[in-house]
């Protein structure tokens, strides 16, 4: 199926690993162009590198917490491509930890960051986007369901989940969608850094995957091919979905 992706031109945040790297690998298999960002140097060049350097993708070093970000990542997609069809956002999971071992400081770094900075930028893309363009947010399974362990993601996630269908109202008119992607299980190194946290990492996936219908981790992979449909013209009659890529596990409809 072609996803009419050709010569689009997606801005990924966090595209220099997990998740956000692996949506952008899907686009630009199919044809898109990317302005990637993270926060370390050499991961972004080395992300525009394997995505087909200049032409093809560009990297900015950026923090999605930075009020000026949005102005630098929309002005790196304008110089380098002349156009901007969407945006992805996705942010590095916050500090993991219960309720009573979070401090102030912490709260607020991460509503920075994973709440202001995704909703500024959001707001940034919508102004610059015309009709057929999209705005997606990866979100989190813990928009549905708290996860434990995981109170910040908890709090923060299902109240960008609530922005996201707001917005997808508001720019709908426009032709503008917007959309949520809510990975759970996904075999990123944060998971695999969470399943090593509890001194027994194999024993941790085995109890992980026990509730997953499919009975396994999702790879990145999948996840970005997901993201790519969602974010192309192909899914043009979707917006305000909540899309859980989870193998199976949410349990209600």
């Amino acid at each position: 199926m072609d996803f009419g992706l050709k010569d689009r031109v997606y801005i990924v945040t966090g595209g220099t690993r997990g998740l956000g790297r692996a949506a952008a690998r899907e686009l630009v298999a199919d044809g898109a162009r990317v302005v990637v960002s993270g926060r370390l140097e050499q991961s972004v060049a080395s992300a525009a590198a394997e995505f087909g350097g200049p032409g093809q993708a560009v990297g900015v070093v950026a923090d999605n917490a930075d009020t000026g970000t949005p102005e630098r990542l929309i002005s790196a997609a304008r110089s380098a491509f002349n156009r901007l069809d969407g945006v992805l956002i996705s942010v590095g999971g916050p500090p993991t930890g219960a309720s009573d071992t979070i401090d102030d400081d912490q709260w607020r770094a991460a509503f920075e960051s994973v709440f202001l900075g995704a909703v500024r930028l959001s707001r940034a893309v919508a102004a610059e986007l015309g009709e057929g363009g999209v705005i997606g947010f990866v979100l989190s399974g813990s928009v549905y369901e708290p996860i434990p362990g995981l109170a910040i993601s908890n709090a923060l996630r299902p109240a960008l989940a609530g922005y996201a269908k707001t917005l997808a109202n508001e720019l709908g008119p426009r032709g503008i969608r917007v959309v949520g992607l809510l990975p759970a299980h996904i075999e990123t190194d944060r998971v695999r850094e969470l399943d090593e946290l509890t001194g027994d990492a194999d024993a941790a996936r085995e109890r992980a995957t026990a509730d997953v219908p499919l009975r396994r981790y999702g790879s990145p992979d999948e996840f970005g091919r997901s993201a790519a449909f969602l974010l192309s013209p192909a899914a043009s009659y979707l917006t305000g979905v909540m899309l859980s890529i989870d193998g199976g596990v949410r349990k209600g409809f």
